[in-house]
């Protein structure tokens, strides 16, 4: 793959692919936040693996321990020290996964501490509308109601597209419930005499409970321990887990076991699968990519459980060596 096909590869959306030409000059900067809300689950390993892509298209990336950010959104019930507590724990599960050495890793409350910050963050909300603050609130998990009951959540958005001009950032990347922060970020930056990022939006796993009951999608969250695997879960963790994981036959749409596949361990960690399944029942059998797996598993020529099986031991081995390391910090 060339260097573009590489940087789009995994990704929902990068918006736009034709401003990314200019950034392979090996000065690109890059930015992610994370907010410290819990224990790190596997997402964490799908960003791991792209910050590393990106470093070796030469881009020098930063990530922002957002525990500012975290405290206006009341995770952890505001304890600042709880909060940093869980930084220090993401930071720490990032680099055991393998994370480059020659990432940058930030603390909001440094970035806060410079009164630039602020005189920035105003500059920013005077060229953003109520409208677009209020249409961004879906980042923090929050709604309109909650913010009109705590303003501090109107600020969060804010605060939010303010790291992006404040890291000089060329490249944006997070989730796809990112999205509306990254979008006022570009549209904004040309009046403030800002870089325009590129914004680059990755998957999300959905949770293994599968969706809810009113929602199209329900995303794996660190706050209801069984819908998450955790980079802190010990071996019997991940069998329950994925054992009980929501798996319906011939359904590949919010079907977390489908997603861990198609976007952490075919991009990340195999190239074939293989299917250990008893003679009785045909016997074992090798998947050499992820579209033959989909198209298979749609014609329910693959049993949940024969793939829950196979996907277990992967995660096993993935896991397990960071777990190791977390739990016995």
């Amino acid at each position: 793959m060339d260097k573009l096909e590489i940087l789009k590869s995994n990704t929902s959306e990068v918006v736009t692919p034709g401003e990314c030409e200019t950034l392979f000059t090996g000065n690109g900067q890059g930015y992610i936040g994370f907010e410290p809300s819990g224990l790190p689950h596997i997402a964490i390993l799908i960003y791991v693996n792209k910050i590393n892509q990106l470093v070796e298209l030469g881009f020098h990336m930063k990530v922002l321990l957002a525990d500012w950010h975290a405290r206006v959104n009341d995770k952890l019930g505001g304890d600042i020290n709880l909060i940093r507590e869980s930084g220090n724990r993401l930071k720490n599960s990032m680099i055991y996964a393998g994370l480059s050495p020659e990432v940058e890793f930030i603390w909001a409350s440094d970035v806060v501490a410079n009164p630039d910050y602020w005189e920035l963050l105003l500059q920013t909300a005077k060229n953003s509308s109520l409208l677009r603050i209020r249409r961004s609130l879906p980042i923090m998990g929050r709604t309109e109601e909650d913010a009109d009951k705590d303003f501090s959540k109107y600020i969060y958005p804010l605060m939010q597209v303010t790291d992006v001009f404040y890291l000089n950032s060329d490249l944006a990347l997070g989730g796809t419930d990112q999205r509306h922060a990254y979008m006022l970020a570009r549209d904004i930056a040309e009046k403030m005499g800002r870089k325009k990022p590129v914004l680059m939006e990755m998957p999300l796993i959905a949770s293994l409970k599968g969706k809810g009951r009113m929602d199209d999608f329900k995303k794996m969250s660190k706050s209801d321990p069984e819908s998450a695997l955790f980079l802190t879960d010990r071996e019997d963790d991940i069998r329950r887990k994925i054992k009980n994981a929501f798996c319906p036959m011939g359904i590949v749409e919010n079907n977390p076991i489908i997603d861990i596949l198609r976007y952490l361990i075919f991009p990340y960690y195999v190239k074939d699968l293989e299917i250990k399944r008893s003679e009785a029942h045909g016997g074992p059998y090798t998947i050499k990519s992820f579209r033959e797996l989909e198209e298979r598993y749609q014609r329910s020529e693959i049993h949940p459980m024969d793939l829950k099986k196979a996907l277990t031991e992967i995660l096993i081995n993935i896991i397990l060596p960071v777990s190791n390391k977390l739990n016995s910090d």
